[in-house]
């Protein structure tokens, strides 16, 4: 019964990972749609400083067009990331693992982005309309002049957003094409994610004028970033580092005893 339930659940990641492969284009008009019309919105309700410039319109046009622009570049950039040489440092060196050819490894039965992989690239996918809406709700339109602190603070934040959107769904386009370098760009993305939330909190907290109830407010959602990341890393971080499937799809490697059982897939 066990096994059935096995293959049901691992039957159902490859139905998904194939609607993300055939219908991503479709997501991503879908995704220009909703989040233009959002900030649109955004924009009309009680900006700041009266009517909302060009200039103003800058960073929701950005994080409208960033994510969408990322991903066709990134498309473009690991159309054959699968081909890519593996890196000559290893840096995942937990474990005992026995190399293998390109060739091989695309005859594993784990190969590709299938099984739990698939949460993993639904997550990285999910979190830019997570961090669209927090950045929306959160952040008011400017036009006009205004406080220091605040013009301080909605560059820092529309920095964030656009960035780190664009960031994540290379590294969904990176794990969906089985690029070898995906585990450790990952990586690189939480640790600059991370360190991008604490140098907001430095430099706002060094801004003259800020309010306290803004600052405690601030305090919370940048504390809340931080703790997001932190929580992703560590439910993913043994995974990607354990797993025989990310081990045979994006290091060419297996365990090197025989016999092991497939866990972590």
């Amino acid at each position: 019964m066990f096994e059935t339930v096995k293959d049901m659940m691992h039957a159902r990641s490859k139905t998904l990972l194939l609607t993300l492969e055939h219908r991503l284009s479709r997501i991503l008009v879908a995704w220009v749609l909703i989040a233009g019309a959002a900030s649109a919105l955004r924009l009309a309700l009680n900006p700041v400083g009266g009517i909302v410039t060009p200039e103003g319109m800058l960073p929701y046009l950005l994080l409208t067009v960033a994510p969408y622009a990322s991903t066709l570049l990134a498309l473009r950039w690991f159309a054959n990331g699968d081909l890519q040489p593996q890196p000559t440092t290893r840096l995942a060196v937990i474990g005992r693992w026995k190399s293998i050819d390109r060739r091989e490894a695309q005859t594993d039965p784990l190969y590709g982005a299938s099984g739990i992989m698939v949460s993993l690239l639904i997550g990285m996918m999910l979190n830019v309309p997570v961090r669209a809406l927090e950045y929306l709700a959160a952040v008011p339109a400017l036009s006009g002049d205004v406080p220091l602190w605040l013009s301080t603070l909605h560059t820092a934040m529309s920095f964030d957003v656009v960035v780190f959107s664009s960031l994540y769904m290379i590294a969904f386009v990176a794990a969906l094409r089985r690029v070898p370098l995906f585990p450790r760009l990952l990586a690189a993305i939480w640790i600059c994610d991370i360190a991008t939330q604490l140098f907001i909190a430095e430099l706002l907290g060094g801004t003259a004028g800020l309010p306290p109830p803004v600052a405690s407010a601030l305090h919370s959602m940048l504390s809340g970033n931080v703790q997001k990341v932190l929580i992703s890393a560590a439910l993913w971080l043994p995974y990607l580092l354990l797993s025989r499937r990310v081990n045979v799809t994006y290091r060419s490697r297996v365990p090197a005893r025989a016999g092991l059982p497939d866990s972590l897939q």
